[in-house]
């Protein structure tokens, strides 16, 4: 399909300023194969990885004080999620996660892309690692803005059905089974606040969200904490990829093993950098659950920074940072390898 020519003057008829902005609102394929390919991407890099998303996130807001973590561990986390829900434990909540993730990764790559040209003015300047930075982080605060309602979703919807038990302070159970053993004492909270299956459903839990905690609102809790660990995640993130590329796959040596070997070190370094805005932002997305499964309530980001340093210490802003970088290496990887792939057949065709 050929796109309509832009009128060269800057001032017109009323005719030709319609088609001039009618030319400018089509996508030109170029951009349209930074959108498909990028949405590609992040469908496949994320459905991968899927049990240790789901893990990571269980980890971050389980109670560090409660007398046993059922999710402590990798491998044995990873068991007891099978044992109890099997193969649509390690999925749940990826459906919305692509849902989620297409959009997200399809805006966020072609930002990335169209800034660079802007930065370097189509390639008449050079491009920098500043530039590289500044345009990953617009990317990337572009992208988390307006996909935000589907992550917060997909957070609550990974962790509505993991029994994670409740703190001693909060627990239900009376005085008179306190000698009970302690696997007995703990209770879940998805049996003591239990989710119907309606709201065990994308829709179900957006509406639950929607009408609980404030509208619209609750679903942007914790936005802001997201855009600031966002921004820098995302440049290093593009910025380490494309230095590590200039390093490990020279002209010559662009084998499928070294692109991959790319994406992971990158991926890796960045999400290190940032994790723990990572956990502040799943902290506030869980706040406003009704269970008590989740502690303390936080009033803000900062409120739920000041919190996890006073009870936990600094570790507290790493809880799940290993289960993460065993998912992040591969999802970053498959990202950039797929992104890369696919554009460049959309390109040649």
């Amino acid at each position: 399909m050929s796109t309509p020519s832009v009128s060269s003057s800057p001032l017109g008829s009323p005719s030709t300023q319609s088609k001039g902005l009618l030319s400018s609102l089509i996508v030109s394929p170029e951009v349209a194969s930074y959108f498909i390919a990028g949405g590609c991407a992040g469908a496949a890099s994320r459905t991968i990885v899927s049990p240790l998303e789901r893990l990571k996130i269980i980890q971050q807001v389980q109670p560090r004080t409660s007398d046993a973590q059922p999710y402590k561990g990798v491998w044995r986390s990873l068991v007891r999620m099978w044992k109890e829900e099997g193969f649509r434990g390690y999925m749940r909540g990826n459906g919305i996660n692509c849902l989620r993730i297409v959009p997200y990764s399809a805006v966020q790559f072609t930002t990335y892309e169209e800034l660079k040209k802007f930065f370097t003015k189509h390639g008449s300047k050079e491009l920098d690692t500043p530039k590289r930075l500044a345009s990953g982080a617009l990317a990337g605060i572009t992208s988390v803005c307006t996909t935000y309602p589907l992550d917060i979703v997909r957070a609550r919807l990974s962790i509505a059905t993991a029994s994670i038990p409740i703190t001693k302070s909060q627990s239900p159970i009376t005085n008179s089974t306190s000698n009970l053993k302690p696997s007995t004492q703990n209770t879940f909270h998805t049996s003591s606040h239990p989710y119907s299956s309606q709201e065990l459903t994308m829709w179900g839990m957006t509406m639950k969200i929607v009408r609980e905690e404030g509208g619209i609102r609750g679903l942007y809790r914790g936005l802001v904490a997201t855009a600031f660990g966002v921004a820098p995640y995302v440049g290093i993130n593009f910025a380490a990829y494309e230095l590590l590329r200039g390093i490990i796959t020279p002209p010559g040596q662009n084998s499928v093993t070294r692109k991959l070997t790319c994406g992971a070190l990158a991926g890796s370094i960045s999400q290190t950098v940032t994790y723990p805005f990572d956990v502040l932002r799943r902290k506030m997305q869980v706040t406003g659950m009704k269970s008590s499964a989740l502690g303390v309530k936080y009033t803000g980001a900062l409120d739920a920074l000041v919190g996890i340093v006073r009870t936990e210490g600094i570790q507290g802003l790493y809880r799940g940072l290993w289960p993460n970088l065993l998912k992040v290496a591969p999802s970053i990887a498959t990202s950039f390898f797929t992104y890369e792939l696919v554009k460049e057949l959309l390109i040649s065709t």
